[in-house]
């Protein structure tokens, strides 16, 4: 099999794929250098820990995962606050004491590299620009994670919707005084949500959605004006201390490939699809596909399946998610970046209703925590 893209989520499968006995080239134009150089981080759910628990990834990543007890949800144009808790989790949740973990990617990446160095069925061709279409014999499964600029998706001719927003988003690592440290914030402002990650030492993410212009503008703001910005818009009680990198601005879109397959070719992660950051589902979206992939590949082990059949399976069975969570996460943003009367009403009733039903609030955290749809969870 091959795999172009060795971010995240192509490093995740391929070391997934060696696990299942499949020998795997992984190809990257960047070097290992250059991939785990990037300063980001992720909010991770519960359907990510567990497949990194599958892949026996997630104890020796311990020390590096931030876990959040709390999660604040604030509407700051009606002044409400809703509260998510450890017990508001349900089902196989139940009993963790974290709503969910932030995690550095260059720890991450350091890992995954290190363990499919030691994978001998693993051939790593990072810093070439060489296409796995031509290495060689055609293989069972060419599988493209090269993002959302993907250019093996973009060869292979499969369309795209996509749709832009009309805001970008801002990232940042900051310091901040005296916070607490397992409490996370997602904040709704009528310019776009922010969300605000706890990365362990008063150090937090900083994911801040706005019209894009302003993003930009922001991001090029010397770095005490932009705190002033940031201090402006933060809840009470959290003051800014410190920025620790270089703030980075990109556009949004909700996109989506309405085929992830093509014969024996197959779209995973962002090559596939991207909503918008709310909610941090991006990177548990991009790792539920790994993990279909793999109960596939492993569920076909012992039979003599097409490939072609394997990626149209796939297909079928990731859309639904894929759909739903893009669906949700636009009309979250619609919802909460608008300042009409009437919607104004519906956030006031529907968060009304969060505050007082724990039975609103597992139901709303386990679509956030394992997707929409019961068999994920």
């Amino acid at each position: 099999m091959t795999i172009a893209g060795a971010g995240p989520t192509g490093a995740l499968l391929a070391l997934g794929l060696a696990r299942r006995h499949c020998s795997v080239i992984l190809q990257d134009p960047l070097s290992q250098e250059q991939i785990q150089a990037r300063s980001r981080a992720y909010a991770l759910t519960h359907s990510s820990r567990r497949l990194l628990e599958r892949l026996d990834l997630w104890e020796p990543l311990a020390e590096h995962l931030i876990p959040f007890q709390a999660l604040r949800l604030e509407d700051q144009e009606l002044h409400r606050v809703v509260m998510f808790g450890p017990g508001d989790l349900g089902g196989a949740n139940r009993g963790v004491a974290a709503i969910g973990w932030i995690l550095d990617h260059q720890p991450l990446m350091a890992l995954l590299f290190d363990r499919l160095r030691s994978e001998a069925a693993v051939e790593l061709r990072l810093a070439s620009q060489r296409s796995p279409d031509a290495a060689g014999s055609r293989p069972d499964l060419e599988i493209a994670c090269d993002g959302p600029g993907s250019p093996h998706r973009k060869q292979w001719q499969l369309p795209l919707w996509s749709r832009p927003y009309n805001q970008g988003c801002l990232t940042l690592k900051v310091r901040l005084r005296d916070p607490d440290p397992q409490l996370a914030y997602e904040l709704f402002r009528a310019e776009g949500p922010l969300a605000v990650l706890p990365l362990g030492d008063r150090t937090f993410q900083i994911v801040w959605s706005a019209p894009l212009a302003r993003c930009q503008e922001r991001a090029s703001l010397p770095g005490p004006r932009l705190l002033d910005r940031l201090a402006g818009v933060l809840p009470a009680g959290l003051e800014v201390e410190a920025l620790l990198d270089q703030p980075c601005a990109v556009p949004l879109q909700l996109s989506l490939a309405p085929r992830l397959h093509q014969g024996h070719r197959l779209l995973v992660g962002e090559a596939g699809h991207r909503c918008h950051p709310v909610g941090g589902q991006g990177l548990n979206l991009c790792w539920r596909d790994v993990a279909t992939l793999l109960d596939l590949v492993e569920g076909h082990a012992s039979a003599a399946v097409p490939p072609s059949r394997i990626a149209r399976r796939y297909g079928r069975r990731r859309l639904p998610d894929l759909i739903l969570v893009g669906l949700a996460t636009d009309a979250l943003v619609r919802l909460f970046s608008n300042r009409q009367p009437l919607l104004l009403g519906v956030r006031r009733i529907a968060l009304a209703l969060l505050q007082r039903s724990p039975s609103l609030r597992r139901l709303a955290l386990a679509a956030m925590t394992d997707g929409p749809l019961p068999h994920h969870r």
